[in-house]
């Protein structure tokens, strides 16, 4: 299976070392040109509202024409707009970039319909999970690459080697991708009234509400986190660089040799519900957190439960869908994370700056037990397998 796997491996992994050199940059970026710190809010808004209008599309694209074809245009409008932002003169032109790069961005899901056209439906977590360790291993290399470009010749370098990054994506794509799946011609529709159609299925509509609860969960810590150690530990900004980056390494470590496993021994649907019980314990400690050793617990619970828990709702969704809309259906799961980018990260913050570090996990807390409500409470049937 693996060596199937490669190719869309090794494209994502530059992929996301390109994206993940920039992410950190973008705030200081946006304050170079004036902005205030609402403005950097609605600059990340603006991205996630594109990703969440897109993705979906790009899917029921991709379950028409072909997987391919679809990451092959989204890939050519990223390279334009990390360039763009190389040469941006204004705030504008940054909003402007980040548009671009939004809408061209939100083919997470065309990937995961391309891991699962190459293998079968009992080793979709598997292979999600390896997808998973590409992006963890991207991120701990792709911040400190940045941080060293720019330290050395300023903001245009770095974006100027993301754009390259993307724009290499792009040929190995070309060259070495092949297509999982032929085209469709009429069988598949592209449009809104698709998408929606999607919530209206009964045995897909629950899976999705839990998913939509472990990405608010999610994206209202991660909008938290790098706050939360300032204002509890003191943390300084070297510091949470160095934590993220073990987190990275962590999370590699987890998605590549524990979720297989466990969803082979388990089940999906058992997996994710540890998952879940495994994050809500990570929040609850978040008050609680005084020492080192204490943080090292909850970064190892959050770490296992979300490799867990994501994995798992993603392989129970993919494997509840038909083949002919594997694109469509994980296309409007990933648009559910752009949701909750949009949602989640003010609720957190908000909680932070009123009432302190102590409740900064809280919000993520009640996602994470609402997901596991619905987890619990759904039928064992929900990852029935699709047919081959």
């Amino acid at each position: 299976m693996l060596t199937k796997l490669l190719p869309i491996l090794g494209i994502t992994f530059v992929d996301i070392l390109g994206f993940s050199m920039l992410i950190p940059m973008l705030p200081y970026f946006a304050t170079h040109f004036g902005a205030s710190p609402e403005t950097v809010g609605l600059l990340f808004a603006t991205f996630s509202l594109c990703q969440l209008g897109a993705g979906p599309l790009w899917g029921a694209l991709s379950d028409r024409i072909g997987r391919k074809r679809v990451l092959i245009v989204s890939q050519a409008g990223a390279t334009v707009g990390w360039a763009m932002l190389a040469f941006a003169p204004s705030l504008a032109w940054v909003f402007i970039a980040r548009i671009v790069e939004g809408i061209s961005g939100g083919n997470i899901g065309v990937t995961q319909a391309y891991v699962a056209d190459l293998v079968e439906a009992k080793d979709r977590a598997r292979a999600f999970g390896y997808i998973g360790a590409a992006f963890g291993a991207a991120m701990i290399f792709g911040p400190l690459g940045g941080g060293l470009l720019f330290a050395r010749y300023g903001f245009t370098a770095p974006f100027l080697a993301a754009s390259a990054l993307q724009l290499l994506t792009l040929l190995l794509t070309i060259t070495l991708l092949p297509e999982s799946l032929g085209q469709r011609g009429d069988e598949a529709d592209v449009g809104v009234r698709t998408v929606l159609a999607t919530f209206g299925k009964r045995h897909l509509r629950p899976i999705l509400l839990e998913k939509l609860a472990l990405s608010l969960a999610l994206y209202g810590w991660f909008a938290v986190i790098a706050l939360y150690l300032r204002a509890q530990l003191g943390m300084t900004l070297e510091g949470t660089d160095l934590f993220f980056s073990l987190f990275a390494a962590s999370n590699v470590i987890v998605n590549t040799l524990l979720v297989g496993r466990i969803s082979h021994r388990l089940g999906d649907r058992v997996m994710t519900n540890l998952g879940l019980v495994a994050l809500l314990s990570s929040f609850l400690l978040v008050p609680l957190v005084h020492a080192d050793a204490m943080l090292v617990l909850i970064a190892m619970l959050f770490t296992v439960g979300m490799a867990l828990a994501n994995n798992g709702i993603t392989a129970r969704i993919s494997n509840a869908s038909s083949d002919r809309e594997q694109g469509t259906v994980l296309g409007v799961s990933s648009s559910l994370d752009s949701l909750s980018g949009v949602l989640a990260p003010p609720l957190s913050t908000g909680l932070l700056g009123s009432f302190g570090a102590g409740y900064a996990g809280i919000a993520s807390a009640a996602f994470s037990a609402v997901a596991l409500g619905i987890g619990v409470m759904s039928a064992p049937t929900d990852a029935k397998q699709s047919t081959r």
